[in-house]
């Protein structure tokens, strides 16, 4: 719901789509700021452990393609707590240093792993990598843009793995 753009997102609609009363939401979340601090850090926790679980299954390449669907999820989510979420790096309840070091670690984990296999460039960085993320879901998420953000994500992939020799 709070990734919903133009949804109703009072608390009380909150509670309504969790399937709980409003007062068992206010005991947990007694303002709409602490709900969305416990959003983001649920899915910062997501990101950086969905890294590890996608590699304990997958080949490198394509824990990363995963990922960047996490990451993807991550941006959605974000992009329906805007308005709260700038006062809450602002008073330091959600500390932007550590939740970039948080997901370039993550970006970190896989790219280390693909270097390992060699599926993925040795010399890609994790902020590389962040910052075509952020421009492929800005540019993606725009409206009445006619590239999708898959698409996007499957060419970035094309490019992070290693180049044949010929």
């Amino acid at each position: 719901m709070l990734a919903s753009p133009g949804a109703e997102t009072s608390l009380r609609a909150i509670a309504r789509e969790a399937g709980v009363g409003i007062g068992t939401l206010y005991r947990h979340f007694p303002t709409r700021e602490s709900l969305v601090e416990a959003v983001y850090r649920d899915q910062v926790v997501r990101l950086t452990k969905g890294a590890h679980d996608l590699l304990a299954g997958e080949a490198p390449a394509v824990a990363m393609r995963r990922w960047m669907d996490l990451f993807g999820h991550w941006v959605a989510t974000k992009n329906g707590m805007l308005d709260t979420l700038p006062a809450l790096i602002e008073s330091g309840a959600v500390g932007h240093a550590r939740t970039r070091d948080a997901l370039l670690s993550a970006i970190s984990t896989i790219l280390d792993a693909g270097r390992t296999a060699g599926d993925l460039r040795p010399d890609v960085t994790a902020e590389e990598v962040a910052a075509a993320l952020i421009g492929i879901f800005t540019v993606a998420h725009q409206s009445g843009h006619a590239v999708t953000a898959d698409r996007l994500l499957d060419i970035f992939l094309d490019g992070l793995r290693p180049q044949r020799q010929l």
